[in-house]
């Protein structure tokens, strides 16, 4: 094999470029070697680099080279097709190359001076595998589709409905990849739904090698489990959002989870989401992809039903329950405009609950605001509590007297008279989580009353100890926010009331029906799972609102077509593609000169399909002492978008900007 000179090595740095070293002279480094991490130095630093290539000569003279350092040879190269990976979400999310590549790899392996590793625990021996349980008919046939499609890539939305087994389709599938000698990578969005999907996932298959990824674990364990799968011995790989770019020699097969949820997107640094790359990756590799949702995302929905583009891909339904006489939960609409509430609830809710308590039954008040109150108001005056970091309102969280700011984290004291005026008579408006939960302890004493939200489950030891509590029984009302929304089985629980919903009916944000339904089907969900009939509550001022009535005939079918139609009409996404710019500096007029100047590039002209709209401040205008300004990019084509943003970014990073303003290009985005 011809031996290299030169070293080209990727780095964590925001240029768009390899850096050129020279081969150390105690190692012989061959074309095998590409994809191994080097140590090399950066400016005054050293620092953690990956070898992107080899070549006999430099453009920079032999004097300015530096030399390699070192080169790591703890972990196997890393393969060609991640590279591929990598190279693709450079170039489609705007990000400088060797800032992805280092990015995906465990923090203990960007380390120059990792801590030693601990010995790994003994694995425990593998028991007997659980055994399957029997399929519906729908599941068969699923499953039977999927087996005549064959090898190679085939993407597939799985649409059940909740509590229809998708999970089972999972495990099938997986069982299949194994059988054929091959690795299978299983995505979820969220922490909070791995520990029971990996006691199941463990117990069909103890011998498979298991592991998983997500930012819980130990940063040891975290490249333990890395490594365990990009040597092959790992067959199952378990994770959130960044194991997408997990290293698997043999992969034959991807599922994406919920697929739907907005935590497959990265909301810093490279902002890509998972779900479209897994879809990449599985296209790259030539095999299948099942993305699973009972509520799946109007873009996925899209590629599989609309009648005027070509199905990319094909679409797979689980109508009823798995377990059999199981129902979905009957679904009534509370008329809060006749009724009259109690401290937040309604008279036909207090009364439903009660009845469970009567029948020894679980009851769930869903509420996705924690916190006591979301403001503390003086009336005398009209002191409001605001951030002074923020432009948002101070969350009141009594249960430990603070005042919280839930986007960049300040907190205070909750002052004891108007910092204002000196009145003392100041008062919470509006309802949280912690004041649910009061008012149901003082309306039904004997309860066992449980909240549940990122409050009282920080830590997935606490989270996991919640859902103990539940199971056990040690619970009659639950008060929590989205985190008990979705993926759990709650056997005795047969009651959802849902408050406070109707905020995003009309919000300005575009997505948030979506949201907002994927979000109460979710919750619905959890009523009545087992052999108990189960009912959800929804207290509305808009009964009659076609996104209810949808959600009383579980139809999201009919709403997905309906909020379609609005969309193609208006032109959003998945009929146009999109970027956004922001920019953030201390003063709102630098960010917005910024975004003017990116707009007023002259080669923009020549980019017909492409729109670049008007600079504005961002909704919330102000985030930890930073003004902050958006520019957003619009386009009917994917592809002139893409060809646009490839020279617009060159024009971007030579703009000369105020030393303390910041800036970031994210396409596809999901928040405005």
């Amino acid at each position: 094999m011809p031996v290299a000179s030169i070293v080209r090595v990727a780095l964590a740095v925001p240029l768009h470029r390899l850096f050129d070293y020279r081969a150390p002279p105690e190692e012989t480094l061959t074309p095998a070697d590409v994809g191994l991490r080097v140590r090399v130095g950066f400016g005054t630093r050293a620092c953690i680099g990956v070898i992107a290539a080899l070549a006999d000569a430099s453009e920079i003279p032999d004097a300015q080279l530096k030399p390699v350092e070192a080169v790591l040879r703890d972990v196997p190269p890393l393969p060609a097709d991640w590279f591929r990976l990598a190279e693709f979400c450079a170039s489609y999310y705007q990000a400088p190359l060797g800032e992805v590549m280092l990015s995906t790899l465990p923090a203990g392996l960007r380390r120059v001076d990792p801590p030693k590793a601990r010995a790994a625990r003994r694995a425990a021996k593998p028991g007997a595998a659980q055994e399957a349980p029997e399929l519906t008919g729908e599941q068969r046939q699923v499953l039977e589709r999927i087996a005549a499609d064959g090898p190679g890539f085939h993407a597939y939305l799985l649409h059940g409905v909740t509590g229809s087994g998708k999970t089972e389709i999972y495990l099938r599938l997986i069982e299949r990849a194994l059988a054929a000698g091959r690795s299978a990578l299983l995505l979820v969005p969220e922490i909070n739904l791995t520990p029971q999907l990996e006691a199941r996932v463990a117990a069909r298959f103890p011998g498979a090698g298991l592991v998983g990824l997500h930012s819980e674990l130990a940063e040891a364990a975290r490249t333990r489990n890395w490594k365990a799968a990009l040597e092959g011995r790992a067959r199952i790989v378990l994770g959130t959002r960044l194991a997408v770019f997990t290293p698997m020699p043999e992969l034959g097969l991807i599922i994406v989870d919920e697929e739907h949820d907005a935590s497959f997107k990265q909301q810093d640094g490279m902002r890509y989401s998972a779900r479209d790359v897994a879809v990449f990756r599985a296209h790259q590799r030539g095999i299948p992809i099942v993305l699973g949702s009972a509520t799946p995302s109007l873009e996925s929905w899209a590629n599989a039903t609309d009648p005027r583009t070509p199905a990319r891909y094909a679409l797979l339904t689980l109508r009823e329950r798995a377990v059999s006489g199981a129902r979905l939960p009957a679904v009534q609409r509370i008329d809060t405009r006749t009724e009259r509430l109690q401290d937040g609830f309604s008279g036909v809710l207090l009364q439903a609950i009660e009845k469970r308590l009567g029948r020894g039954e679980q009851s769930l008040v869903f509420l996705n605001r924690r916190g006591y109150a979301p403001v503390l108001a003086c009336a005398q005056c009209g002191w409001v509590s605001r951030c002074r970091r923020c432009a948002a309102n101070l969350v009141l969280h009594l249960a430990d007297g603070r005042l919280r700011c839930h986007h960049c984290g300040f907190e205070c004291r909750v002052p004891r008279a108007c910092p204002t005026c000196g009145n003392q008579d100041i008062q919470p408006f509006g309802r949280g989580t912690q004041r649910l939960e009061v008012v149901l302890a003082e309306r039904f004493p004997q309860a066992r009353i449980l909240r549940v939200d990122r409050d009282s489950a920080r830590s997935r030891r606490q989270w996991e100890a919640l859902l103990a509590r539940i199971h056990a029984g040690e619970a009659d009302i639950l008060v929590g926010t989205q985190m008990l929304a979705k993926g759990h089985d709650f056997p005795k629980l047969t009651l959802v009331g849902v408050l406070g919903a109707d905020a995003a009916l009309f919000a300005a944000d575009w997505r948030a029906p979506e949201r907002l339904f994927a979000q109460l089907m979710q919750v619905a969900g959890r009523a009545g799972r087992a052999d108990l009939p189960g009912e959800v509550l929804i207290q509305t001022q808009f009964p009659e609102h076609p996104l209810y009535a949808a959600l009383v005939r579980h139809d999201y079918p009919a709403f997905a077509a309906a909020q379609l139609d609005e969309r193609r009409q208006a032109g959003f996404p998945p009929y146009a593609y999109q970027a956004m710019l922001r920019a953030e500096a201390p003063q709102m007029a630098d960010a917005i000169a910024f975004l003017a100047t990116a707009r007023a590039w002259p080669a923009a002209a020549g980019h017909a399909d492409v729109t670049l709209y008007d600079p504005v401040p961002m909704r919330l205008a102000r985030l930890a002492n930073l003004e902050r300004a958006q520019l957003l990019v619009e386009s009917p084509s994917r592809r002139a978008l893409q060809a646009f943003l490839c020279g617009w970014g060159e024009l971007l990073d030579a703009i000369k900007a105020p030393s303390r303003l910041r800036w970031h290009l994210e396409v596809d985005p999901l928040e405005f």
